[in-house]
């Protein structure tokens, strides 16, 4: 059997050099209306640098073609009367998949003489035109190459300026100070779930995305000052986008890797019709080999499989239909977990206990029609049906040591009790979503945008576990209701002349559990000073709703009458400003530098003025008390950003954060929030080594990345006047409160590397990738916590180890 395997994979490799046709590929596209989304004829677009010139023209459905275009890289030129110019550079010509481009072309406000208008598709801008400031696209190819990516776009973004994560190992998004529980995921255009495996209570992170970048179009990420299309979000929006299909021939690529096993699969549905399907499955690389009896059981092996498909009906009369899909599974079984591996929720200290085994399952689904119907050239209507569901299954188990004595006192005999459930938690999330929008390009210096959105949640949460050291078991929650809400928005973009463009809305909230309702305006302006700057303003009121479960607590009063005391609570919201400025310095390299202030009110936090609890820094464990909306909180920053983008075989990032997060409770103390970390610095450099090999078709690929920032800020364990230890687990008193989120415990560091080695062949691409995270090994401290068989009785939870990310891929 090993034998085969070995000779397949071979066969695989190599098979392609019995052809003797040179080495090249098509490329092809459709260029349509920014505003719009007519498509254009009559555009030409030209290979910037070829010799003879190889340009086309759009035919009537705004398509172009190129074929039998060598590998490696090529710059697009597109131009069309009435139209600002577009320069698509570096884009990659693999021979085992066709190039298939979906361009935008923005019309000019007036017809200027001897002026050429020149906008770079691929510079970083936001690809919604609504959304002025503080956005940002990322590229499929930004997602392969930059290190540490792990095939995993949410760990993407912690390359870029004000973003970090928790350096855990989770994949959470930390964006300006705020938690990851206020990041919006969107997939294609629609509000999803947390996409992620090994999701925690919160539904906030996970270990392992299932979202997979080998079927990433390019995506958009918001970080503050969000357009009037964006509700009940306060953090950053993630609008991530899958790739179409290709639609004239069958292509596929597999994948094999430390992490996953994989298969994508797409193609045209018949000839001569312009639909299309992409499908994507994967497996836990581990689970796999572990099925296959090649290993003994693994304490906490990390199973999971996902998949996602994207399919695309164009109709002749009834407009363009498209179907999308994301679901995944995952689970595990920690045996004698710690914090210091994984934290698991319910904890509880008392006598004998030995230890305690965490089993987590996790399961996703999003399922999402949309519809564009063109009206006219100048306007359509966007109309939208999803299903979501979200599901955790949380269960801790502990082990006790019980030791009998006999009649005399002494030791008679010990025994092991192991499995006894303390916690046990399932939480369903399902919702169903329905949306319109109406888009209109009144003209060229007018878009109107406006749009409904409606959503029934179904919630079905239980959790429960034993009390203190008695074997009493406690109800915290056990909840299955339907929460509605509406969202309303109305958007206007004023181009007033071709260097200023401002655009200015309303987005209207509304809660129909509790009846809460907000108006919420938004305003932003971007203006070209020059050819090469240009400064941005922009100011948005937001707001959101909190975890459910704040909703449903129930309070016991002291006469033993049960209460709800937060079914009234109110949205969190936040005023957000922000000023930016960007200089081109020359066409490949950009300086951009942003400030921001966000005033956050309306704040969730303990009925109590003793107590520090307030919602935006609610961790693992949900807590269940009387809220009231008189917190209070300020982020606020500047931010630097120097991107010299891909040119000549290479590239670099360099950015950095200055930052400050803080919250007051009703104590009046202004406190950090546990995710100010203060400052942040990435450094990323890339570099390919092109025409390599005797037919100059392999290319090798370096990447790193160096991150320095500060650490979350933790509660510290009770210390005496000597700094010596001073918890009291018979009291279960070990935190001191009185100094939370005071500091952080140390600042972190690491080096991530990695190497891609690729080999075009004429009738497949070939690509070995190779990621080394935390390449140094560095175990910085993050937080800490009681644990009685360590030297003083402290243990760490530390940054993950250096883990050496090794895959496979073939596009043939």
């Amino acid at each position: 059997m090993k034998q085969a395997g070995i000779t397949v994979l071979f066969l695989l490799f190599f098979y392609s050099n019995s052809f003797s046709q040179s080495i090249s590929q098509t490329i092809r596209g459709v260029i349509t209306d920014q505003d719009s989304k007519y498509p254009i004829a009559g555009a030409t677009v030209a290979i910037a640098g070829s010799n003879p010139l190889k340009a086309t023209i759009t035919d009537k459905e705004g398509n172009f073609r190129f074929d039998h275009i060598q590998v490696g890289r090529v710059t697009l030129q597109i131009s069309n009367v009435g139209y600002e110019k577009i320069i698509l550079p570096n884009i990659v010509v693999n021979s085992g998949k066709e190039v298939v481009l979906n361009v935008t072309m923005q019309e000019a406000v007036a017809q200027l003489k001897d002026v050429v208008l020149t906008f770079d598709k691929n510079k970083a801008q936001a690809l919604n035109d609504m959304a002025i400031v503080s956005g940002r696209s990322i590229s499929p190819e930004q997602t392969n190459r930059y290190a540490g990516g792990f095939n995993d776009p949410s760990r993407i973004l912690s390359n870029f300026a004000g973003v970090t994560s928790s350096q855990d190992g989770s994949n959470d998004i930390i964006v300006r100070g705020n938690s990851p529980k206020y990041i919006q995921w969107r997939l294609e255009g629609i509000q999803i779930t947390n996409p992620n495996h090994f999701s925690d209570q919160s539904a906030v992170s996970g270990s392992i995305s299932a979202l997979n970048n080998n079927l990433l179009a390019t995506s958009d990420f918001y970080t503050g000052a969000f357009s009037a299309e964006y509700g009940d979000v306060l953090s950053g929006v993630y609008d991530v986008k899958l790739r179409e299909g290709n639609n004239e021939r069958f292509e596929s690529t597999f994948g094999f890797g430390v992490i996953g096993t994989e298969l994508t699969v797409e193609g045209p549905f018949k000839k001569g019709y312009k639909g299309s399907y992409l499908l994507n499955y994967r497996y836990s690389t581990v689970s796999l080999i572990s099925n296959l009896g090649l290993f003994d059981d693994l304490n906490g092996t990390l199973n999971f499989q996902d998949a996602a498909f994207k399919v695309v009906l164009p109709t002749r009369s009834m407009g363009l239909f498209s179907f999308f899909g994301l679901g995944g599974f995952s689970n595990f079984l920690f045996k004698d977990v710690s914090p210091a591996l994984w934290q698991a929720p319910g904890k509880r200290f008392i006598q004998n206990k030995t230890g305690e085994d965490y089993k987590k399952g996790s399961g996703l689904l999003n399922l999402g029609m949309n519809h564009r119907l063109t009206l006219n050239k100048n306007s359509h209507i966007n109309t939208a049906l999803a299903f979501s569901s979200e599901g955790i299954k949380d269960e801790v188990f502990e082990n006790f040591l019980l030791r009998a004595s006999n009649n005399s006192g002494g030791l008679n005999r010990d025994s092991v009790v192991n499995d006894v459930l303390n916690f046990d938690g399932k939480l369903i999330k399902s919702t169903y979503r329905g949306e319109i929008t109406y888009n209109n390009k009144i003209n060229s210096k007018y878009k109107l945008q406006l749009g409904t959105k409606y959503a029934l949640h179904n919630y079905d949460f239980t959790q429960s576990m034993l009390q203190d050291s008695s074997s009493t078991r406690f109800t915290m929650i056990n909840v299955n209701e339907n929460v509605s809400t509406v969202r309303n928005f109305v958007s206007i973009k004023y181009r007033l002349n071709r260097n200023i463009t401002t655009v200015f809305g309303v987005q209207n909230m509304n809660v129909l559990l509790n009846k809460k309702s907000t108006i919420e305006p938004r305003a932003a302006i971007n203006w070209q000073l020059t050819n090469n700057s240009s400064i941005s303003g922009g100011y948005g009121k937001h707001s959101t709703m909190e975890s459910i479960h704040h909703y449903f607590t129930k309070v016991k009063l002291p006469n033993g009458n049960t209460i709800e005391p937060n079914r009234d609570l109110d949205l969190l919201k936040a005023h957000h400003f922000t000023l930016g400025y960007e200089k081109r310095l020359n066409k490949n390299m950009l300086l951009k530098m942003e400030t921001y202030y966000q005033r956050l009110y309306n704040l969730p936090v303990a009925n109590s003025d003793t107590s520090i609890f307030a919602t935006i820094n609610e961790g693992l464990d949900f807590q269940y008390l009387d809220l009231v909306n008189k917190g209070s909180g300020e982020n606020y920053g500047i931010e630097f950003t120097l991107e010299r983008f891909f040119n000549k075989n290479y590239y670099y990032l360099i950015n950095a954060s200055v930052y400050n997060s803080t919250y007051k409770a009703l104590d009046g103390i202004e406190r950090n929030t546990r995710f100010n970390g203060n400052y942040l610095i990435n450094v990323l450099f890339g570099k390919d080594f092109t025409k390599l090999g005797k037919k100059q078709n392999k290319t090798l690929s370096f990447n790193s990345r160096v991150f320095f920032g500060g650490g979350k800020k933790i509660i510290p364990l009770l210390r005496g006047a000597d700094g010596n230890l001073a918890v009291d687990p018979a009291t279960n008193r070990f935190y001191d409160y009185s100094k939370a989120y005071q500091r952080d415990i140390e600042d972190i560091y690491q080096i991530t590397v990695s190497f891609s080695y690729k080999i075009n062949r004429p009738k497949a691409t070939h690509e070995i990738f190779l990621n080394v995270d935390n390449i140094t090994n560095n175990r910085g401290r993050l937080t800490e916590f009681y644990d009685p068989g360590k030297s003083g009785s402290i243990d760490y939870m530390r940054q993950t180890a250096a883990f050496p990310n090794l895959m496979y891929r073939v596009y043939f």
